[in-house]
């Protein structure tokens, strides 16, 4: 039974369909057309993620650690495995905090680094003098690897630096540096 203003009338299955099927696709462009209305702003919006400093740093960044990765390859070593060992060789020994604040890591993902580095027996943690910090140091093998490694290194570094050319690399070491700061949390005053 179909009310149109007071009056009613009684419908037969399949009766007036070209009218019903009429408004159901009147009501599905409608749909459409709102959906269509409402999502033509997003890819403005989200075309805005193309400059996002973020995106854009996590994607240099994965080109950049494949290509050393893949000249590293020789030395057994990954980029971020030879970072990390590299730092040590110049600060000595030292704690998973301090560790963690030069990388500008977490400690979760530093330990997970740092463990594949003990199996392999290139780094040695051991309590220090605080029985609540951990320090971690090279190993002799460790020494031997990032001498075979530091050529292969410097081979990238120089093919790099080539491509960018001297004023664009150092330019951008310097940027880098800047957006590292930038995304630091900023110091809290307190009182007192």
């Amino acid at each position: 039974m179909l009310s149109r203003g007071r009056e009613k009338t009684q419908q037969e299955p399949g009766e007036n369909v070209a009218q019903d099927v009429a408004r159901f696709a009147d009501r599905e462009i409608t749909c459409i057309y709102s959906y269509s209305m409402s999502s033509a702003q997003r890819p403005a919006r989200i075309g805005q993620v193309r400059h996002c400093a973020c995106f854009n740093l996590r994607k240099a960044t994965r080109a950049v650690t494949q290509y050393y990765d893949d000249l590293l390859r020789p030395s057994g070593l990954r980029t971020t495995q030879f970072s990390l060992l590299a730092l040590l060789r110049l600060l000595g020994t030292a704690s998973i905090s301090e560790l963690a604040e030069a990388t500008v890591m977490d400690r979760t993902t530093l330990a997970r680094n740092l463990d594949v580095l003990v199996g392999q027996r290139l780094v040695r943690i051991r309590p220090g003098a605080d029985g609540r910090v951990r320090e971690v140091s090279l190993t002799r093998a460790a020494r031997k690897r990032l001498a075979a490694a530091l050529p292969l290194w410097e081979k990238a570094q120089a093919q790099i630096a080539e491509r960018l050319g001297a004023e664009r690399m150092e330019r951008i070491l310097g940027d880098l540096s800047a957006a590292i700061a930038a995304a630091q949390p900023k110091p809290t005053l307190t009182k007192g």
